[in-house]
């Protein structure tokens, strides 16, 4: 089972505040882990294993790293899970928090440490990468739903400063990894159903024909939705294909898609509406028949190539297409202004993008170090329309949540060049060095087609250089301390950049936030009675200058403003290991106290053009938690394939807005899962069913940052039930 490691977050100090981040708890954690160091030189050390991490560009093992790295292998993505959501495996890494809202039209709500929680749509502020290929565009704005997690190996999850290396928006990193075909020719089929008529059917065949690996996987997945409202469809298709041309030269080929023909948009509730009925739907959104359809292709192309002994080269360049069209719940009325685009978003976008990357493993003053030079380009196109979401007059319409007029009618157009280094130097027996530096550049083009209200035409470029530092030192041979530092940035998305306050076009007066990140960890092992132990801890403290956030609420649009400096702190912790009798038990911990530093004015309920009401210092930051704990035990008795664990998720208070005026009250929820594999000859069957919210809890599951109608508040499900079946033959 692989263990994430820990982070967590406490209490920044803007103004006259104090943190109250206990410094003397990592303190008091190191002092552990040192005499659990002491105690096991009276034991004898048994393998651990190692978990081999590619998240800082280059394979080494994650306990060697100075930074807070994750691996979640096959094992526990394939826990008894639907296998359709990110957030049903990554609850588990500490300093990351992802929230099914229950709604396919709004994707997964994911941040790290604190890093995108205000999204209300899609995810920013941290990277997504599928095989190497870049699930988040060059604006920071990235998408979830191509995801197949039924074929996924493993997920890598980095956090802190040295997400730094991967450029605009990386507060956190997250890579999935598809498996390699072979070397057995093996087919499967699976299939999972559950409460609310969700059920998936899958189908994969993977194998190996000489220096040709091949893997396909192909889903369909179904719901009605917890809440009315709230059907969603979606089909997923991923191939990957590689071919070993020699023993220095391997091509891999990756090709995905996704097809969401409608996905139903319950919105969110006010607090009144959720108490009274979590399943109920905002009377706007069954109106407005509030949806959106998503389709969306693409292809990877990855050369490995290895130069010589010391040298190896890869070249990753791929290229997209992805169509969404969008209904909202704005009122006609509102769509009558000038540089009202309407209330149907239809976007046409294409995409690609290349990586080049060179290593050299050598040596410097008679020490092993290991070089990365790269250079990075991607490009976005696109073309968005505006529509009014009625036809006939406004006061008096025909039909409502319908395509009629154009409204907007815009080129757009994103493009990103990096260049990046890195360097891994061990330079004494016991002390190692990470150090890296990546200077980005970012621009912006609006090409307005729609002149009807002026013209909106205007273009930006933002530009940094980010650079990161780590330092480890190696205790003993299983206890590792280390330290790193970096600063980052994030740009506006398009999405923030929609809207201006009191016109159309795009609001080029938005800078893009910049960070300086720091953390101290403690990496530690142990032999403990019944097998070996592994625990992680690190504190760290994240300051940024010209935070985004929400400047006015007006026809159903949001525009965003800098507001000044933030600061959060935070500790994440992680333990697991074997209690004997075939138990193992695992604990992730975070805290985070996330806070404005600088007071600014903001609006309040819309229609909202001029902000008029004080955000004050030392404010929350809305929709970060200040807790996430997760804990298992599991019981696996050997050689019986059976498998049980029962499960705790707790997540504290999430403020909904900027000034703090109500939160989502914390929750904990318990829940159940077992499973039983059997093979016969070549075949494996696996049965597996899973309860979740055993005491049927009802609670806020996720937010929506700054609702400009209140309606901050997306249920969870109470208890719901889910049973499945996988069927494997190998041949």
């Amino acid at each position: 089972m692989s263990l994430p490691s820990s982070r967590s977050a406490t209490m920044p100090a803007p103004g006259r505040h104090r943190s109250t981040v206990p410094h003397p708890v990592l303190a008091v954690a190191i002092a552990c882990a040192v005499l659990c160091a002491q105690a096991r030189a009276q034991v004898q050390t048994h393998d651990l294993g190692t978990v081999v991490v590619t998240a800082t560009r280059t394979a080494q093992p994650a306990f060697d790293i100075p930074a807070s790295i994750d691996a979640l292998d096959a094992d526990v993505l394939n826990a008894s899970q639907l296998q359709v959501n990110l957030s049903e495996s990554l609850a588990r890494v500490p300093g990351i928090v992802a929230q099914n809202r229950q709604n396919y039209a709004q994707d997964l709500q994911i941040s790290s440490r604190g890093f995108g929680a205000r999204s209300t749509f899609g995810v920013r502020g941290l990277r997504l990468f599928v095989d190497g290929i870049p699930a988040t565009m060059p604006d920071g704005q990235g998408q979830t739903s191509h995801i197949d997690l039924t074929s996924a190996e493993r997920i890598e999850v980095l956090r802190g400063p040295f997400s730094s290396l991967y450029g605009n928006s990386s507060g956190g990193v997250v890579n999935v990894f598809t498996q390699d075909g072979g070397p057995d020719t093996v087919a499967e089929l699976s299939a999972a159903f559950g409460s609310d008529h969700a059920h998936r059917v899958g189908v994969q065949l993977s194998g190996q024909q000489g220096a040709a690996q091949y893997l396909i996987s192909a889903n369909h997945f179904q719901t009605d939705g917890y809440r009315d409202h709230s059907a969603a469809e979606r089909t997923t298709f991923n191939g990957k294909f590689s071919l070993a041309t020699s023993e220095d030269t391997r091509w891999t080929l990756v090709l995905n898609s996704v097809d969401m023909p409608e996905a139903q948009d319950p919105l969110g509730l006010t607090r009144a509406d959720w108490q009274a009925d979590p399943r109920q739907v905002a009377s706007v959104a069954t109106l407005y028949n509030t949806r959106k359809s998503v389709n969306q292709s693409q292809a990877g192309l990855i050369l490995n190539q290895r130069l010589g002994r010391d040298d190896r080269l890869q070249w990753t360049s791929y290229y997209g297409e992805r169509e969404t069209v969008q209904y909202q719940s704005i009122p006609p009325t509102s769509q009558q202004a000038a540089s009202s685009p309407g209330g149907v978003i239809d976007l046409s976008r294409n995409y690609w993008g290349q990586d080049l990357r060179w290593t050299h493993s050598g040596t410097l003053l008679a020490r092993p170090l290991e070089f990365t030079a790269g250079l990075s380009d991607d490009i976005l196109n696109e073309h968005r329309l505006g529509f009014q979401s009625f036809t006939g007059p406004a006061a008096d319409p025909d039909a409502l949540g319908v395509e009629g007029t154009l409204r907007r009618n815009e080129l757009n157009r994103v493009s990103s060049f990096d260049q990046y280094l890195q360097a891994n130097w061990a330079f004494a027996s016991d002390w190692n060095a990470l150090l890296g530096l990546r200077h980005s550049k970012v621009g912006f083009v609006s090409s307005d087609r729609y002149l009807n209200n002026g013209n909106d035409s205007g273009s930006t470029t933002y530009e940094a250089s980010t650079p990161v530092a780590g330092l480890m030192y190696k205790l003993s041979p299983d206890l590792h301390l280390y330290a790193s530092f970096g600063r980052g940035f994030e740009t506006p998305t398009f999405n923030e950049l929609a809207y201006r306050p009191g016109g159309g076009g795009l609001n080029f007066g938005l800078s893009p936030a910049t960070s300086r990140q720091w953390e101290l960890g403690a990496k530690t092992r142990w032999d403990g009675w019944a097998g070996p132990w592994l625990a992680n801890i690190a504190y760290y403290e994240a300051r940024t200058n010209h935070e985004i956030a929400v400047l006015t609420n007006s026809g159903g649009r949001s525009t965003f403003q800098n507001v000044g400096r933030t600061l959060r702190q935070g500790l994440d912790a992680s333990l697991t290991g074997p209690l004997g009798h075939d138990l193992w038990w695992y604990a992730a911990l975070a805290t985070l106290d996330a806070r404005y530093r600088d007071s600014f004015l903001t609006c309040t309920a819309a229609p909202c053009t001029t902000p008029s009401v004080e955000v004050a210092a030392g404010k929350r930051i809305p929709g970060i938690p200040d807790l996430t704990f997760y804990t298992e035990l599991q019981w696996r008795p050997q050689a019986s394939g059976f498998e049980g664990a029962v499960e705790f998720r707790q997540v504290g208070k999430v403020s909904v807005d900027d000034r703090n005026t109500d939160a989502a009250p914390a929750y904990g929820v318990v829940n159940l899962r077992v499973s039983w594999t059997q093979k016969a000859g070549g075949w494996t069957l696996r049965e597996f069913a899973r309860l979740d919210n055993v005491a049927d809890r009802h609670y806020a599951g996720s937010v929506i940052v700054n609702e400009g109608n209140s309606r901050f508040f997306e249920p969870a499900p109470g208890r719901t039930w889910l049973l499945g079946l996988n069927a494997g033959y190998t041949f």
